[in-house]
């Protein structure tokens, strides 16, 4: 199960987060979406976890915790959309 984790402070590291849900059961994947000229941490990332009943378990612990001084917000990802192509401006 793919889990939305976002208001996550800019300092936090895929290895934190990864800490963090692991508490609640086995994470198989963790990753920060961040900036792809600078590098820096954008806010948010994705967290999967194998079993649904532990992904469940850690949104419900997890949503609204502070971390770093910031509340977290932990929900099921939806699916990605895809984006209409964007218009040419007209100037």
């Amino acid at each position: 199960m793919n889990i939305y984790v976002g208001n996550l402070p800019y300092d936090v590291t895929e290895d934190q987060l990864q800490a963090l849900f692991a508490e609640h059961g086995k994470v198989t994947s963790v990753s920060l979406i961040k900036d792809k000229y600078t590098g820096q941490s954008k806010g948010f990332g994705f967290v999967e976890m194998d079993k649904q009943s532990e992904a469940e378990a850690a949104i419900k612990e997890l949503n609204g915790r502070s971390v770093n001084g910031r509340n977290i917000t932990a929900n099921v990802a939806r699916p990605r959309t895809e984006r209409s192509p964007s218009k040419p401006r007209r100037w």
